[in-house]
C-alpha cells in the first residue's frame, strides 16, 4: 500500500475538510473566548460533519436521491440540535444567538461542499463580525437594549 492509496478520501477533498476545521475553529473561537455554547470542537464538528453528508450526497447517482432534499434535511438536523442549546429562565429565552449559530456553521458546510471552500471561509469571517459587531454596537448605544435586551441585562445583573 503507498503513500498516494492512504491519502485517498475521494469523494472527499483535503482542502475542503481543512476548510472546514478552519471555519469552525473562526466561529468556534470567538464564541469559546467569550465563554458561550458552541465552542471550537463544536462549532468544527457541525461544519465538517455537513461538507461529509453534502459532497456525499452528490457521488449518489440515483433518480431518489436529489442534493437540494439532503441539504434540507441536514438544515433539519441540525435545526434540532440548536433547539437543544436554547433554554428558557426567568421568562427569558437563552442562547437564541448560538442555535443560530449553529444553524450558520451548517450553512457553511453546505457552501464548502457546493461552492468553494474559500467561500466557507468568507462565511465564517462575516459570521464572527455579525457577532462581535453587533455585541459593540449593543454596548455603544441604548437603543439597541431596550426590549427583551433590557430584561435579558436586568436579569444578568441579578445572578
Amino acid at each position: 500500500m503507498n503513500l498516494d492509496s492512504l491519502m485517498n478520501i475521494a469523494p472527499l477533498d483535503w482542502q475542503a475538510l481543512l476548510a472546514c476545521l478552519l471555519c469552525g475553529t473562526i466561529v468556534g473561537l470567538e464564541r469559546q473566548l467569550r465563554g458561550k455554547p458552541v465552542g471550537i470542537r463544536t462549532s468544527s464538528l457541525i461544519v465538517l460533519g455537513t461538507y461529509v453528508f453534502i459532497a456525499l450526497s452528490q457521488t449518489v447517482n440515483s433518480e431518489a436521491t436529489d442534493a437540494s432534499r439532503i441539504i434540507g434535511q441536514v438544515v433539519t438536523g441540525v435545526g434540532f440540535l440548536g433547539a437543544g442549546v436554547m433554554l428558557s429562565k426567568d421568562g427569558i429565552v437563552l442562547g437564541v444567538t448560538s442555535a443560530a449559530t449553529i444553524w450558520a456553521l451548517a450553512a457553511v458546510g453546505v457552501a464548502i461542499a457546493v461552492a468553494t471552500p474559500a467561500l466557507g471561509i468568507k462565511i465564517s469571517v462575516l459570521i464572527v463580525v455579525i457577532l462581535v459587531g453587533v455585541d459593540i454596537m449593543e454596548n455603544y448605544s441604548s437603543a439597541l437594549t431596550r426590549g427583551v435586551h433590557s430584561r435579558y441585562s436586568a436579569w444578568r445583573q441579578r445572578r
